[in-house]
């Protein structure tokens, strides 16, 4: 078994706290893992994207090659786009469609979507809603993991077990939303 996953999004929309959930749980499984991360200027709602590589052997690099990943996760429709390039042609992207607009030339969203489209295996889903429906603005990066979760080597469970434990500093009722958007998202993408 061996799944390599590209993250991405804007600083501040929680790409390293999936990648700490997914990191969690596979560790658990007993599962090898190698990470690569890029911190762009995140307090500023830079790009941030991470490599993640997951296999049940030993992992030689942690970079993943163009057109090898099977899994693009991410909380932001234009960073989807971004990584194209790395996903392959069997592989899945799983993307918010709701746009973080960071910068003045942020492309139309027309084209944005246009792009997307063309993609037979994706869920595109709108997570900020679904996260705020259900009580937290900020759990739309679980939201998104969790539309995410079937393409991921790693049964539910262990992914829900690893959000809970994650969270338990910060409290019960964090615990018990990030759960719901988690279980939103992956039964809109089932």
């Amino acid at each position: 078994m061996k799944i390599d996953i590209i993250l991405a999004g804007v600083g501040g929309q929680g790409i390293l706290s999936i990648a700490s959930i997914i990191g969690y749980a596979a560790v658990k499984k007993g599962l090898t893992l190698k990470q690569a991360e890029v911190h762009g200027m995140s307090q500023r709602g830079g790009d941030v994207q991470s490599h993640f590589r997951l296999a049940d052997r030993e992992i030689a690099s942690d970079l993943i090659p163009k057109g090898q990943a099977d899994l693009i996760i991410s909380v932001e429709p234009m960073e989807a786009l971004r990584y194209l390039p790395w996903l392959s042609k069997a592989g899945w992207l799983i993307t918010n469609d709701q746009p973080f607009k960071n910068t003045l030339n942020y492309p139309e969203e027309e084209k944005i979507f246009s792009e997307l489209d063309k993609l037979p295996k994706k869920v595109v889903i709108n997570a900020d809603k679904i996260a705020k429906d259900l009580g937290s603005a900020r759990s739309a990066n679980m939201v998104i993991l969790g539309a995410a979760s079937p393409h991921i080597a790693i049964p539910f469970e262990d992914i829900e077990n690893a959000v809970a434990e994650i969270f338990a500093r910060k409290g019960e009722e964090v615990v018990n939303v990030n759960l719901a958007c988690l279980r939103a998202g992956r039964e809109f993408a089932l």
